[in-house]
């Protein structure tokens, strides 16, 4: 017996059971290659490059902070300073590597003052007088 296509069927059904085996085959996962989800993952102990920096800015405004850092490559350590609202100064030392990962010691230097609020805006006085009536009294009513 043969197909429109002059194949015999056992042949057919050869090349058919084969076709499923080799994807059969293809679809098992193989224990001896780790399979691959995407990028790798990073690696975070890179060298570190050696650096020192320092800013400060104490203005009309009453702006008043500063930033100090440095590096060797492996320690970084510095500090930083801010005058807070309340009028305290928040002092951070800090000092942060591989090991220990980022340690801070903060500080804050004076009494915190919260003054009374007082009011911000008054209504400014009128700029105007009321106007005079422009139009004439209304004329008196008929049955009064």
């Amino acid at each position: 017996m043969s197909t429109k296509f002059g194949i015999p069927c056992s042949l057919l059904q050869l090349f058919l059971l084969l076709g499923a085996l080799a994807a059969l085959a293809s679809a098992v996962p193989r224990p001896d290659n780790p399979p691959v989800y995407g990028a790798p993952p990073p690696t975070y102990k890179q060298p570190g490059m050696p650096f020192d920096f320092a800013y400060a800015v104490k203005d009309y405004s009453g702006n008043d902070y500063a930033h100090q850092e440095t590096s060797d490559g492996h320690v970084t350590s510095g500090s930083y300073h801010v005058v807070l609202p309340d009028g305290r100064t928040e002092v951070v030392s800090f000092e942060a590597d591989h090991d220990n990962g980022y340690v801070a010691n903060v500080v804050y230097e004076g009494e915190a003052r919260y003054p009374a609020p007082a009011p911000s805006y008054h209504p400014p006085p009128p700029s105007y007088h009321a106007p005079a009536p422009s139009y004439p009294p209304p004329p008196p009513h008929p049955h009064k």
